[in-house]
């Protein structure tokens, strides 16, 4: 899994093994068990809740109780509200947001504005940063160099334009918060173990950016089956790289069933040709009857017998 942890403040960047550490501190006094206890005593903590926010999952987030429990809700809450809205965050999305990252009500406000200001500075739009926002919350705890070293870390590791290396943070913007220790696994992985070239890998990458987050095992065992087992070359893979977000089992299902059909054919340049992007994307009906020119019910008593 490969979750975010947030920075304990903007401009530290926590290592893994700092990470693994950090010990949750019992966020309430001992006499209350929960912070839904001091809703009636906080205004604070009553407008979040209408505003959506889950307190059960709050307090299960490091020193996230206590933060709430100190702030004040004219004074320090409603301008980061005003804030997020203004980046594009939906006002029903607020609730959940905060639920998700409740430590962005303790940012200092203008350090949030330089973040967004930096990602407008390298021309990201309006409604892209509200998108990447939205979609990784802990995005705006990044200090402007974190972001600024994690664009250039993929813009040269991968080879990319800047406009590519922008396109690939807005359709997986978890790149700019995960840690890159996994992600620069799974490059060796593909160049050393996978035997990619880096012209492939950055195609690869660019066309499915899941990748660099995939579970390296999962990544050798389909590249094995694909590659040693369907025989598909190295050069195909690269044009239809969405086969390793596929199940392995889907794959080989589909393939098993095409090969006792006598129709498991991958080169192009045969006229009964089938591509990795139908053999793994189509619904089973449509795979049945188009690709296997068979019925759902032969289908099914295939994977019966297997």
């Amino acid at each position: 899994d490969w979750d975010d942890i947030p920075p304990s403040s903007a401009l530290e960047v926590i290592s893994e093994e700092e990470a693994v550490q950090i010990i949750a501190e019992p966020l309430l006094p001992v006499q209350s068990s929960t912070l839904r206890d001091y809703v009636d005593h906080s205004e604070t903590l009553a407008k979040l809740v209408h505003l959506g926010v889950d307190l059960s999952q709050v307090e299960k987030r490091q020193k996230a109780g206590q933060l709430l429990l100190t702030l004040d809700f004219e004074k320090d809450v409603k301008k980061i509200l005003l804030f997020l809205k203004d980046v594009g965050v939906e006002d029903n999305q607020l609730g959940p947001f905060l639920t998700k990252n409740p430590y962005i009500l303790g940012e200092d406000l203008e350090a949030l504005e330089t973040r967004v200001a930096y990602l407008k500075s390298k021309k990201f739009g309006k409604s892209e940063i509200a998108q990447m926002v939205s979609r990784a919350p802990y995005l705006l705890l990044f200090s402007v160099e974190r972001l600024d070293n994690r664009l250039g870390f993929f813009k040269n590791e991968l080879g990319l334009s800047v406009k590519k290396t922008k396109d690939l943070v807005i359709r997986l913007p978890r790149l700019l918060t995960g840690k890159l220790e996994p992600v620069k696994e799974n490059l060796q992985v593909c160049q050393i173990e996978l035997g990619f070239q880096r012209n492939e890998i950055q195609k690869i990458v660019y066309k499915t950016p899941k990748i660099l987050t995939a579970s390296k095992k999962r990544l050798k065992q389909t590249f094995d089956y694909l590659h040693n087992i369907m025989g598909i070359p190295h050069h195909m893979l690269t044009r239809f790289p969405q086969v390793f977000n596929s199940k392995l089992l889907r794959i080989r299902e589909r393939h098993m069933f095409l090969a006792f059909l006598g129709r498991a054919q991958y080169d192009p340049a045969q006229p009964s040709y089938i591509s990795l992007d139908q053999l793994v994307s189509l619904p089973d009906e449509v795979f049945c009857t188009e690709i296997a020119k068979a019925s759902m019910q032969d289908f099914e008593n295939f994977l019966k017998t297997l």
